[in-house]
């Protein structure tokens, strides 16, 4: 921690900035020095602020821990602060001050002004939002209505498997919930925040739209249940509103309505109604184990109930299969949509006091709570009553038909022989829906139990599908929706949700027959099921140092089991509903794979590519390099990408899903804010993204542009991806700049020469450079930028039958054969023909044609067009040359120079760009090539749609950068073409062995 002297005399004087050095954070200012110390915006001093620090003789901006430093919202009543930036502790104190990063005006009072604390929205603990949310959810019809008769046919031994199975399911998708629920704040949003944020949008968003849709219709469902008990209530006594399906369609949009109302009243009313809902049912359970202890009335025995008996138990604990769904997985298909129910307290994450407290607590309460009560109901039902009786009151057991009495209630003095036989019975376990009515103290309070089941059960959907549907609508990972997503009150209610889960609500219970519905619900509640146990696994597995729930009762591999065996219970309950549920979550998978949400979570899907990626650049250090794996990995000297697009576009085909390219951006300057953040912009990124560019991006900060670049070709890339190409454009107004950034320019090609890599530097006509297109918008407030819309250039448009022209005049290893190859495997250069001109003799000129053919086609490169220049070597024209003298003549030593004024050491390190007539003449020749090379392509490749030519090396020392500048001038000017020069680093790229 760098610390700033209080007293005057340790050489700076604090008390001379006085209230002009102010430090802003994000939120209006922070700190300020009223000449004896720092103090916040709102009047405490930095030492009153952090008790574990001591201030003693020195005062600094350095400051200790604080919760508003690492949280993304506001706390209610008071204004957030912020740590003070590495810069403002590195930097001098006295230029921090008056850099432009900082404001130097005092802010106005008013700045510091808290607003009013706004009233608490209302927020429930874990038993009131979580525990009882769950329960009534997961208590319902199939409660009363099924389980006594499911315990009939798989006997009391098996509906235990069948419960602990199901509980077993859930409770692994429990533990994987509390894990994933307690890595992190938890916002509203529920299942769909969970999965979300933890595998990311992809997922997250296919499985939370089917999840909203499965909520809302289950509120019909479980509606419809109400209606027809209703309804069955009313034909009992022998009312009726119109006909018994157009009763159930009347009953059910009216508590539909009621709900809704109840919904839109706020969550306190929720809750308010949910809890006479659950004391309802624990009444309506007091009143069942009451009855079944009471002594059996004749009536009762007749229908088969007769209290606690040993015998009943262990024949009602072995299985006695009977109809098509007479197995294990029939009655197991049947019971575990009753378990699902667990996530309705995580659904309403956003209403809960402390989420990671109460979505862990509450749902394992209520599993262990509702797994218990199913297995009493089980065992208790299962050992008072038989499965089957006649309920005729004159079928009590004679002595003449003793003998030839059929079942266990002979024991106990009743002979329900006749319907046995006939199967005509329709009393007993087997038999009758209604058994927990028959066996309880008061009947009615069964009928209130199942009242209040269902409407919990639908309440709780009812409010559940809109929270999950209002946070995946903020999102905004799918298109229209968003309309919905806007929130009403201090709980921020989605009334447009609640509306709309309404309506589709309506819709179903309108239907009245939702048996080929029903399945697909409970696919979709397991699919997410088996996508929350996967999150869990899959972020377990990444090792991400992000991964840190507080909730340590949890396994991985359970959490893996947990998800195969949900996906398996899909297929068994209804195979085709699986193969809808999965088909409809790929298909939103493929929809927002395609369309790329600008969304960051920091998902495990991401730590699991990043643990790839690492794994694969970590082994590919066990393997040595191999020329038949040779890629050109390009580091490309764009600047900003924006302003190049043209070298962005040329570089990105041949590299398109090849190999590596980086685009590197020197920002010149000392290392400040500004510099850092110009150089490190994610707004470089989003345009190469958006130009559909596979590239990465890398800037550096230096004080000039050559150390920049020294410090990309040493640190670019990681291991073996790493650059070996360096790739550049033309310096076009090389004539019009300082003499020493020609030297700059031309060092930098000598420095890739040293590092072993192949240059490339691309010319095209008009240039490469397009700051007017590039421009950006800076909104001062946001500090965005937000690129104007991208220019086309000619690497984008298809190019037809033109050729390809390749110079290969040097044998360079290789490269300047390989990129055009590349080039024509991609499908706009496909229809180009390549053609290879070479040098040669006029006497040899068809056996020197053969052999470079005889070469190529060991290669394998497709190229069969070669040409000899036996005339590459003749004299250019003498207006050519003079033209290169005039171009060269500003650079040349003058007659003070040459009478020996200046020393040639001295000229050569002060002025290496100057160019002595020694130089000129041991030069010559390679000046009157690249001339007359010029001429060539004039001659040959004025058509072509780019032109590869092996670009000249200047030796070190021998060579000054001015001339060096002059030969590529005068080997690439006035070709409409683009032109690249290219260079390996004469080492083999290609090869014609196997090995």
């Amino acid at each position: 921690m760098e610390e700033v002297p209080a007293a005057p005399n340790e050489g700076i004087s604090l008390s001379a900035l006085r209230s002009q050095f102010s430090v802003n954070g994000e939120e209006g200012p922070k700190y300020g020095f009223d000449g004896n110390r720092y103090h916040y915006g709102d009047g405490t001093s930095v030492a009153s602020q952090n008790s574990t620090q001591i201030l003693t003789g020195y005062d600094t901006l350095d400051v200790g821990p604080n919760y508003d430093f690492y949280a993304n919202t506001n706390a209610q009543g008071r204004v957030r602060r912020s740590r003070p930036s590495l810069f403002q502790l590195h930097s001098n104190i006295e230029t921090v001050w008056l850099h432009p990063y900082f404001p130097t005006t005092t802010p106005k009072e008013d700045s510091y002004d808290v607003e009013e604390p706004q009233s608490e929205p209302t927020r429930f603990g874990w038993v009131k939002g979580v525990m009882i949310r769950c329960m009534l959810n997961i208590w319902g019809v199939i409660l009363y209505l099924r389980l006594p008769w499911i315990t009939a046919q798989a006997g009391i031994g098996l509906t235990w498997v069948i419960i602990l199975l199901s509980s077993c399911i859930t409770g692994i998708t429990g533990l994987s919930t509390s894990a994933i629920a307690t890595n992190g704040r938890v916002k509203g949003g529920g299942t769909y925040f969970l999965i979300s944020r933890s595998l990311g949008p992809e997922l997250g968003g296919s499985i939370g739209l089917i999840f909203a849709f499965a909520n809302a219709v289950a509120v019909a469902m479980h509606t419809v249940g109400f209606a027809e008990t209703v309804q069955a209530l009313m034909e009992e006594s022998g009312a009726s509103i119109v006909d018994p399906i157009n009763d159930i369609r009347i009953i059910g949009v009216i508590t539909v309505t009621c709900l809704l109302a109840i919904s839109l009243a706020g969550m306190e009313w929720e809750a308010k109604a949910q809890v006479l809902f659950f004391f309802v049912i624990l009444v309506s359970f007091a009143n069942y184990i009451v009855g079944t202890i009471i002594p059996a009335t004749p009536q009762k025995q007749a229908k088969g109930f007769f209290s606690y008996q040993a015998d009943i138990f262990a024949e009602n604990f072995v299985p006695g299969w009977r109809g098509p769904e007479g197995n294990f997985f029939g009655m197991f298909s049947i019971f575990f949509p009753s378990a699902t129910g667990i996530l309705a307290g995580a659904n309403i994450s956003g209403d809960l006091k402390d989420p990671t407290v109460a979505i862990p607590r509450g749902t394992l309460m209520a599993i262990f709570w509702t797994t218990l009560s199913y297995l009493i109901i089980a065992a208790t039902i299962g050992a008072c009553m038989v499965r089957d009786a006649s309920g005729v009151m004159n079928d009590t057991l004679a002595v003449s038909s003793a003998d030839s009495c059929q079942g266990l209630a002979c024991q106990y003095g009743w002979d329900f022989t006749n319907c046995i036989t006939n199967r005509t019975c329709t009393y007993g376990l087997s038999n009758q829906y209604q058994s927990m009515s028959l066996v309880s103290g008061f009947a009615p309070l069964i009928t209130a139990g199942i009242f209040g089941a269902t409407l919990s059960s639908a309440l709780a959907c009812l409010v559940s599908a809109p929270k999950v549907f209002q946070c995946l609508c903020k999102d905004n990972l799918y298109p229209v929706i968003g309309f919905f997503g806007k929130g009403n009150g201090k709980n921020d209610e989605p009334i447009r949700g609640y509306v709309l889960a309404y309506i589709i609500a309506v819709c179903f219970v309108l239907i009245a027959e939702l048996n080929t519905i029903a399945p697909i619900i409970s696919n979709f509640f397991l699919c997410s099921y088996a996508l929350i146990n996967f999150s869990c696994f899959h972020a377990s597995i990444t090792n991400s140092p992000g991964w840190r729930p507080s909730f340590r009762f949890y396994s991985k591999w359970m959490s893996l089991l947990g998800a195969v065996v949900s996906v398996i219970i899909m297929f068994l309950l209804t195979w085709w509903a699986a193969l809808i549920a999965i088909g409809i979550v790929i298909f939103l998978l493929g929809y927002v794979l395609y369309k790329r949400p600008s969304v960051n979570w920091g998902s495990s899907v991401q730590a699991g590519s990043y643990n790839m990626a690492l794994s694969y650049c970590v082994s590919l250090n066990q393997v040595d390099d191999h020329i038949k794996n040779y890629r050109p990995q390009c580091l490309v000297l764009t600047g900003p990408p924006s302003c190049r697009p043209a070298l962005v576009d040329f570089v990105g085909t041949f590299t398109k899903n090849l190999s590596l390219m980086i685009c590197g951006n020197v920002v010149t300057g000392g290392p400040s804010p500004a510099t850092l953040d110009t150089a490190s912009s994610n707004s470089h990124v989003i345009w190469l993204n958006k130009r559909q560019i596979k590239s990465f991006y890398h800037g550096v900060v230096a004080n000039d542009l050559r150390t920049g670049v020294k410090m990309l070709l040493q640190g670019a890339g990681l291991g073996r991806i790493r650059p070996n190409v360096l790739l550049t454009g033309f310096k076009r107004d090389w004539r019009k700049d300082k003499p020493s950034c020609i030297d700059n320019y031309i060092g930098i090609l000598h420095d890739a020469f040293d590092l072993q890599y192949g240059v490339c530097v691309l010319r095209m006509r008009e240039g490469l450079d397009m700051f007017r297109q590039a421009q950006t918008h800076v909104d001062p407030d946001a500090m965005v930028t937000e690129p104007q819309p991208q220019p086309s250039t000619v690497f984008q448009s298809q190019q037809g039958k033109k050729t390809i022209d390749v110079y290969w005049l040097f044998d360079d290893g290789g490269l300047t054969l390989l990129l055009p190859y590349l080039l024509t495997r991609k499908k706009r250069w496909a229809r180009c023909k390549v053609r290879v001109f070479v040098g040669g003799d006029t006497q040899r000129k068809e056996e020197q044609r053969k052999e470079v053919m005889d070469l190529i086609s060991k290669f394998r490169l497709g190229f069969h067009d070669v040409e000899v220049l036996p005339d590459i070597n003749a004299r250019p024209q003498p207006e050519h040359v003079r033209r290169f003298e005039d171009l060269i003549g500003p650079y040349r030593l003058n007659t003070a120079q040459k009478d020996g004024h200046v020393t040639a050491e001295q000229l050569n390190q002060d002025c290496p760009w100057m160019v002595s007539d020694e130089e000129i003449e041991t030069n010559k020749p390679k000046t009157l090539r690249q001339i007359r090379l010029n001429e060539v392509l004039q001659d040959y490749s004025r058509d072509a749609a780019i032109i590869f030519v092996t670009m000249p090396v200047g030796r070190r020392g021998q060579c000054p950068s001015a001339l060096y500048m002059a030969w590529l001038e005068t080997l690439s000017r006035d070709l409409r073409p683009p032109v690249l020069l290219v260079r390996g680093n004469q080492e083999n790229v290609l090869t014609f062995y196997c090995q």
